[in-house]
């Protein structure tokens, strides 16, 4: 006999609505009870946009179909379309082990999807929400039950339709389940928004440096020049290397790196992933000897000196405190120049110029020789290179606490999904 302690708790969630409290426990059910499971087509986008519109995962951006990646294959005969319609559910049930359980909610019509399952609810034997269900399937613990259970090969993992079919899930009535699917779409929308604030004001900082730097290959005067300097004559071409002097960092290994160690420390890697132009908080520390390193000093810029593509080590960033250790594979550049100016001139319109003057193909080399004779047109005056970086930054420090609005927004969500649904089925 079971006794009071074997007995399974209610399953509800942590946080409910108010009018749903005294709702009972939430139902167990098997996913492939409250919908219908296919498999997609295999299909190569080989078409144009006369032919059937196709969708894959490569496709699924933050749980929606990204429509400007959508692909198109020719109209064969004999090949019937193979529609999704709208409250369709798409499930990535193959790629990587990160893709594993990835999900999108279908809001317009397709003829054809691609090496995913498809989850139609079944709407004459169900009231579920397919809205509702969309985010049940992203709640972290459904994503991590499905990805235990997924085939584990050499470079990709997987999880049959079967098994899709008999996740166990946890559901509400449909009035609960339409109340949790309107304030989820909700705060959706409001960081939808956000996210197209955050964009639209990267878009204007790229648009901006286009204009604020000489575009290459036309004349050595900006488009765009503050009013106190549009008299001050064109901008004078010179050599990197006649401007300033250009060393390298020190090898800094990843088994040097301590989350709490005594010196800062900048590794080139970190330039592709953490930093933008300016950097004034470092992410990591080490605890290797300062005497065996190189230091930085304030206004130091550093550049790359290997990379994955020609186009990526085109980058810069400047060192806006000293005695940060810079790790090996650093170009440093010190000059009386305005380092922020700097970077931002070279991660804008000297991009191309830099990329024209790397080495190699798999592993892309920029040597100092290489760095001293690239030409660049500067402003006469060291105040016009001020306003610019002051300008540029000023709308970095913008578009970052729009970006921190935005990852407050997500986290919100995250936090509520964990409240909104029973974290176990069992």
């Amino acid at each position: 006999m079971r006794s009071k302690s074997d007995k399974k708790k209610p399953l509800v969630p942590r946080l409910r609505f108010p009018e749903f409290r005294e709702a009972g426990a939430w139902e167990v059910k098997e996913l492939g009870e409250i919908a219908s499971i296919s498999n997609g087509l295999t299909a190569d986008q080989s078409g144009d946009s006369n032919g059937l519109k196709v969708t894959r995962i490569e496709t699924i951006s933050e749980g929606c179909i990204d429509i400007s990646k959508v692909g198109y294959i020719d109209r064969i005969e004999g090949v019937e379309r193979f529609g999704l319609r709208i409250g369709d559910i798409l499930f990535s049930h193959i790629n990587s082990q990160s893709h594993i359980g990835k999900t999108a909610l279908v809001e317009e019509d397709f003829d054809l999807y691609h090496g995913m399952n498809l989850l139609r609810l079944q709407v004459d034997k169900t009231e579920n929400n397919p809205r509702f269900t969309y985010y049940l399937l992203n709640t972290e613990f459904f994503r991590k039950s499905v990805q235990a259970r997924s085939n584990q090969a050499v470079n990709q993992a997987s999880i049959n339709q079967t098994e899709v079919g008999n996740s166990q899930i946890a559901v509400p009535s449909a009035k609960e389940q339409q109340k949790i699917a309107h304030c989820l779409s909700s705060l959706d929308e409001v960081i939808g928004l956000q996210a197209k604030k955050v964009q639209a004001l990267k878009r204007h900082k790229k648009g901006l440096m286009q204009q604020l730097f000489p575009a290459e290959g036309e004349t050595t005067t900006p488009r765009l020049r503050f009013p106190e300097f549009r008299e001050a004559g064109a901008w004078e071409v010179r050599r990197l290397g006649e401007i300033g002097k250009i060393s390298k960092g020190k090898g800094i290994s990843k088994s040097d790196i301590k989350p709490n160690g005594a010196l800062p420390c900048i590794r080139y890697g970190e330039l592709y992933t953490h930093y933008g132009e300016v950097i004034r908080d470092v992410v990591s520390f080490t605890d290797a000897n300062p005497g065996n390193l190189v230091l930085s000093e304030e206004n130091d810029v550093i550049i790359p000196a290997s990379g994955e593509t020609k186009e990526d080590i085109a980058t810069a960033s400047c060192v806006s405190v000293k005695g940060v250790a810079l790790g090996g594979d650093l170009n440093i550049f010190y000059s009386p120049m305005n380092g922020m100016f700097l970077a931002y001139y070279i991660r804008g319109n000297l991009k191309f110029e830099i990329s024209k003057v790397a080495q190699g193909n798999s592993v892309v080399h920029l040597y100092t020789t290489q760095l001293e004779k690239l030409k660049l047109a500067v402003p006469p005056y060291p105040k016009e290179q001020q306003k610019i970086a002051h300008c540029l930054s000023s709308l970095d420090e913008v578009i970052g606490l729009e970006s921190d609005k935005l990852d407050a927004l997500k986290n919100l969500k995250k936090g509520l999904m964990q409240q909104l649904f029973p974290q176990e089925v069992a």
